[in-house]
């Protein structure tokens, strides 16, 4: 199995209401959802892209981790981001030809375990301290989460039609 499918994919509880634990569930659903729907896809179809604006399935993909990153990290946290937009190449997303579905599949994850400790030892209305390099006032970080959160589910949205447009399976 690969590194890229062997993620546990499931909705959070309907029962479950609280935001403090919505919200690192929904992200991690999301970033499930986002990976096994790359996987779904033969190798030479994560990287084609089938839509005038250009991006490939794991170009989008690549583009989350880096998302989160630098939500987090560097605007929240205010740690300094080796290559923040190291998702982007003459200002569009970009994937290097040697960066594999496995490696970017283990990026997104690991940049979810940061962001569950971030959500676990802070509150949704502490300020974020930017880095002195990030170029965005601070924000607390509940706003940070609905706007990472609505990131994911925008772009999961697009693969389900970039999946569906190169063959892949359709549906969660």
């Amino acid at each position: 199995m690969s590194e890229a499918s062997r993620g546990d994919r499931e909705e959070p509880a309907a029962t479950t209401g609280d935001p403090v634990a919505l919200f690192p569930a929904y992200l991690r659903f999301y970033r499930e959802t986002a990976i096994a729907k790359v996987a779904s896809l033969p190798e030479a179809e994560q990287r084609t892209s089938r839509l005038p604006s250009g991006w490939t399935p794991l170009e989008l993909l690549q583009h989350l981790a880096y998302m989160e990153r630098r939500w987090l990290s560097w605007h929240f946290l205010g740690d300094e981001v080796e290559e923040p937009w190291g998702d982007r190449s003459d200002d569009r997303w970009h994937v290097r030809d040697e960066v594999t579905l496995d490696l970017v599949a283990t990026l997104l994850r690991e940049g979810g375990a940061r962001t569950d400790e971030v959500l676990a030892s802070h509150g949704f209305a502490e300020m974020g301290t930017p880095a002195p390099s990030y170029p965005r006032p601070a924000a607390p970080l509940g706003w940070i989460c609905f706007h990472v959160l609505q990131e994911y589910a925008r772009h999961v949205g697009h693969l389900d039609v970039a999946v569906e447009i190169a063959g892949g399976p359709t549906g969660e």
